[in-house]
């Protein structure tokens, strides 16, 4: 016998139609059709509008009947559609009134926030039919995958070693030498690479659907087309984005991403997003209506008392993210990428504003952070925070984190480039850095701070001692965006150069630089590319550029394989210590009897740790028996800093047990002598003293 609700009530224009179910919002297919669910606090009225997949006019326009909603939510079921054939989107009726906050108008044609397919740019580049007032249609996805046996890796955060990735990017150069470039499937082509250097999480740029043709500017150089190639402009926060899937013109984009996801785990390998929740691509008052500011403004948006936008995310608007409503929707989605795409974490950009209220105050208890943290489908998600905004607000070290957020740290950041490029008056600093920032993080633990020197907003390493100033003259903005604060330092000539003295010098800072990331106490992340001196010539905002500028030439491995070498080693070696990833700070004190405290400090005389203004130097010793509160025994660490440009000679601290120091890396040496595999460190000739050359770094094994 069937339901009643497998039958019509209605019929509109040849379809037959019944009141839907309010939840799930969203379009859900039904045995019998397809249940349209779409919310709306203020409209008076609503129309659901349907296409045949690719059709450019619609095939039919049905209004919600005044019985067909429930409570600010419009509910309707249409019978025998093909979810595979069929688009749809909303029109909104409701007050015009936009110093209220209203910006209802019935001629713009809307996405579902709900869609969990977006159509309209599903290759990436093609240039679209600007004339077409549907550039954007809301599709349905089946989510019925196979996952097979699945499993995410389950990977404790202190043990991560991220690499932040941009889609495209990573296989668009001809070099990637892949059969989909630019794509969610070429990734799988690259996974013996990601497993070869050793990371085994990647960080994916925004994947969540947007448009590439959001920005009208041209490169002044080439008169190439600027794009929008980053995606920090999201469109939809359930759809991953079209262009990026080689099968995107075929609407199986989903598909493909999953399969992406599935495979990384297969080798061990999570997978986390950088979502953009504060704000969307609607822009200001000046912007385009596609979705949330047609469906509610008033709701979605942080709305001044002249009702303009509050513009915290420095993009034009800031989505509302305390409202009981918005909120519900970013953890639905966020249950979404995590249930149906087996995400294992999320690291959300100007993270500070979802903590602002909907007047945009900040927030001391901030429901939608501690929801995100206590939410039993996200338990064992990562939960990492970029924390600030662009409104000012900068909580590194005091985001809430309810014993579940971590952080990019962007102290480490700022600290270790000053320090490496031999800035004085940082050696208290440096020292709080590396041994997990305890200062920021003491009742947290090391796991807390994301430890970072490079990502994708700012320098790449190489271009970090390459130049001194950005050069950004080809964005379009006559060199005005981007920090101009990067604490690099370009070894004496501006860009690239033939003096091979600075080109050496260069590399060693960029091995110092290495080095003290992954000998640091927290969880490391590397920019794509570093690992092979991947260079941006000094475009510090490379937001808008689609070109060689911004693929992944890779080429540059066999231009520099020791300093891919480089990085491998240091990333098995950091694998393979414990110590190094030792999950609650350290405190300076021998809680284990061994006779040496669990972290100490030293200089250039043995526990004289010097912490003047001037001092360029220093060094810290782990004791392995301290591992996870000596459950696990593992070697002394020493790492020797000497970031002046004079060598000096370390005393080392004396070792019991017959141990003996061996040596695993020393930048002041030429390769390959730099840098030795795991297991076959170098017993040292002398074990009581060690002279650093300028500017390098040393660690040493006891053991």
């Amino acid at each position: 016998m069937k339901r009643i609700d497998f039958y019509p009530t209605h019929e509109y224009d040849g379809f037959r139609i019944r009141e839907g179910k309010p939840l799930p919002l969203g379009a859900t297919v039904t045995p019998s059709g397809i249940n349209f669910a779409i919310y709306s606090r203020h409209a008076t009225a609503c129309k659901l509008v349907l296409f045949k997949r690719g059709e450019r006019h619609p095939m039919v326009e049905i209004p919600f009947l005044p019985e067909f909603s429930t409570g600010h939510i419009f509910a309707m079921k249409v019978f025998d559609l093909d979810p595979e054939n069929v688009e749809y989107g909303y029109r909104m009726s409701g007050p015009y009134q936009p110093r209220l906050g209203h910006r209802f108008n019935p001629n713009h044609f809307l996405l579902d926030p709900y869609a969990r397919v977006v159509t309209g740019r599903d290759e990436w580049g093609v240039e679209p039919d600007w004339d077409n007032p549907y550039q954007f249609r809301s599709a349905v996805s089946n989510d019925d995958f196979d996952w097979g046996n699945d499993t995410p890796p389950l990977i404790p955060v202190e043990d991560l070693i991220i690499y932040e990735m941009h889609v495209r990017g990573f296989t668009r150069h001809p070099s990637a030498n892949v059969r989909h470039p630019g794509t969610f499937a070429a990734i799988r082509a690259k996974i013996p690479y990601l497993k070869e250097l050793g990371v085994n999480a990647v960080e994916l740029m925004p994947i969540f659907e947007f448009d590439e043709f959001e920005y009208d500017r041209i490169n002044p150089f080439t008169g190439e087309r600027l794009y929008n190639y980053w995606g920090y402009s999201t469109l939809n926060f359930f759809a991953p984005k079209a262009g990026y899937a080689a099968t995107g013109d075929h609407r199986m984009q989903v598909d493909e991403f999953k399969a992406t996801v599935r495979e990384l785990h297969r080798n061990g390998i999570e997978v986390i997003l950088d979502v953009v929740y504060n704000h969307t691509a609607e822009g200001d008052e000046r912007g385009h209506t596609i979705s949330f500011r047609g469906l509610d403004n008033k709701v979605y948006y942080m709305l001044a008392p002249d009702g303009t936008y509050y513009n915290f995310s420095g993009t034009g608007n800031t989505m509302n993210c305390n409202h009981p409503v918005v909120r519900n929707m970013v953890r639905d989605s966020l249950r979404y990428w995590v249930s149906e795409y087996h995400i294992d974490g999320f690291r959300f950009d100007l993270a500070s504003i979802l903590g602002r209220d909907q007047k945009g105050a900040p927030l001391q208890n901030p429901p939608l952070l501690e929801s995100l943290a206590a939410d039993p489908v996200l338990a064992n998600c990562k939960l990492i925070a970029e924390a600030w905004d662009a409104g000012g607000m900068y909580q590194v070290g005091s985001f809430p984190s309810y014993d579940r957020w971590a952080e990019w740290n962007g102290k480490y950041r700022d600290t270790v480039r000053r320090w490496v490029r031999g800035d004085g008056g940082l050696a208290e600093d440096i020292a709080q850095r590396v041994v997990g920032s305890p200062d920021l993080y003491r009742e947290r633990g090391t796991g807390a701070s994301i430890n970072f020197v490079t990502a994708h907003d700012g320098f790449t390493l190489n271009d970090l001692f390459s130049y001194n100033h950005k050069h950004n003259e080809a964005n379009g903005e006559d060199n005005r965006d981007g920090t101009n604060e990067n604490y690099s330092w370009n070894a004496g000539v501006e860009g690239e150069t033939d003096d091979p003295r600075i080109n050496a010098l260069r590399t060693k800072l960029m091995k110092n630089t290495v080095a003290l990331l992954f000998t640091s106490h927290g969880t490391p992340l590397m920019l794509m590319g570093d690992e092979m001196g991947r260079t941006k010539y000094g475009n510090n905002n490379t937001y808008c550029h689609d070109s060689e500028l911004t693929w992944m030439d890779w080429n540059k491995l066999d231009e520099n394989p020791d300093l891919f070498r480089f990085f491998k080693q240091c990333i098995a070696f950091r694998k393979a210590h414990p110590v190094l990833r030792n999950r609650y700070h350290f405190t300076g004190e021998d809680v284990m009897g061994t006779g040496y405290p669990d972290v100490s400090f030293h200089g250039i005389y043995a526990w004289q740790p010097d912490w003047n203004d001037y001092s360029r130097t220093l060094a810290y010793m782990l004791d392995g028996a301290h591992a996870f509160d000596g459950l696990v025994r593992d070697d002394t660490i020493y790492v020797g800093m000497n970031m002046h440009w004079e060598s000096h000679v370390f005393e080392l601290p004396d070792l019991t047990d017959d141990r003996r120091w061996h040596a695993f890396l020393d930048t002041g040496k030429p390769p390959p002598h730099e840098i030795v595999e795991v297991g076959q460190e170098v017993l040292l000739d002398h074990q009581h003293s060690y002279k650093l050359q300028p500017r390098s770094v040393i660690v040493l094994v006891g053991r």
